[in-house]
């Protein structure tokens, strides 16, 4: 509720000052000169308040959302990790929201660009709710350091709005036979690091961004293991270097004018960008609905029906829960059967079914 107070300076003159007290929101104060201005204020504020149309009047009316996009390009996504895609993300915002200043954007504002967003289409088809979830979370953490560390909002529009549900996690792995014309493929492509890229993504479950960025001094050849210092989740994490893969990183060529494995033939600085071999490689290997990220989904596969557990999967993976490979408990079926059969076998004398004295 709004409280006004009458106040008189020490040369007699009058002012009126409003305080606005809402449960969940910060108080909000204006000072006036009369009191038909105070309460008309303190009624458009508590309306925008309960409407979710308010924020920082002052510092928000002064700053337009291209100013907060551009300051978020140049002084936070550098210290991202995928700032490549993000930089698009905020790119893609600061279009359709730009010429705002921060007062004026709301949750209403937000959710009509979001519809855009599920409305649209890429080059690879229908973008999918996860991917308009990934572009609300660039959003909401620019909202975030805005309101925080800028001191420009009072609060971020983003807590009214709803994230899109996403459909469970896929389970696409290579069959044997995808996985011999696939390599087979990438072997022979011109590319000069696709077969190893793939070979790596295969038999460590490492992410693209993980493996595209490896240096050499992540790269111990003699402990056969590569050390992940820049991961997903933040952490370090150890990929055993074996067979295949650790023949095919130590054919590689180890260049004095830059550490990356695997560099841009334009820049040395950055990796190379293997996405159109790689879809060349997915057309001439005649694979269906199958990503990059889904050798990761592989290698997890693998796994499971060779008699990982969950706990070594997600060790491998690089997952802090086990929540995340649980969608591979199916296909370690066979080895878990094979665990209680053992244990029955020993404590009841129960095996495959035939029955002992004990029976």
């Amino acid at each position: 509720m709004a409280l006004i107070e009458e106040r008189k300076t020490k040369n007699g003159k009058t002012h009126y000052r409003v305080l606005i007290r809402l449960k969940g929101h910060a108080a909000q104060t204006a000072t006036f000169e009369r009191k038909t201005d105070a309460k008309d204020w303190a009624q458009r504020t508590e309306s925008a308040i309960r409407e979710g149309r308010h924020f920082n009047n002052r510092e928000a009316k002064r700053h337009t959302f291209a100013e907060l996009a551009d300051r978020y390009i140049k002084d936070v996504l550098p210290k991202k990790k995928d700032s490549y895609s993000q930089d698009i993300q905020m790119r893609w915002w600061k279009e359709r929201l730009g010429q705002y200043s921060l007062a004026d954007i709301t949750p209403a504002l937000i959710v009509e660009c979001r519809d855009i967003l599920l409305s649209g289409k890429t080059s690879r088809g229908q973008r999918t709710p996860a991917t308009v979830n990934r572009y609300l979370a660039v959003l909401s953490h620019a909202f975030s350091v805005a309101m925080k560390e800028w001191e420009w909002l009072e609060d971020s529009p983003m807590k009214k709005i709803t994230k899109q549900k996403e459909p469970k996690g896929r389970v696409r792995f290579l069959s044997d036979e995808e996985r011999e014309k696939l390599l087979h493929v990438c072997k022979e492509s011109q590319n000069p690091y696709l077969f190893t890229v793939v070979t790596l993504a295969l038999s460590t479950g490492a992410r693209k961004d993980e493996i595209m960025s490896l240096t050499w001094k992540d790269v111990d050849i003699a402990k056969e293991v590569i050390q992940l210092t820049e991961t997903k989740n933040g952490e370090r994490r150890a990929l055993p270097l074996k067979g295949l893969a650790l023949e095919l990183v130590r054919k590689l060529v180890r260049r004095l004018d830059t550490n990356l494995l695997f560099p841009s033939k334009e820049n040395l600085k950055k990796p190379m960008d293997i996405r159109k071999p790689w879809e060349s490689a997915l057309k001439k290997s005649e694979i269906e609905d199958f990503k990059f990220h889904d050798l990761r989904h592989s290698a997890a596969s693998y796994l499971a029906m060779n008699g990982a557990t969950l706990a070594e999967i997600a060790e491998v993976l690089g997952h802090k829960t086990l929540q995340m490979v649980k969608r591979y408990a199916h296909l370690s079926h066979q080895h878990t059967a094979g665990v209680v059969e053992r244990m029955n076998e020993k404590i009841f004398g129960v095996a495959n079914g035939k029955k002992t004295e004990l029976a």
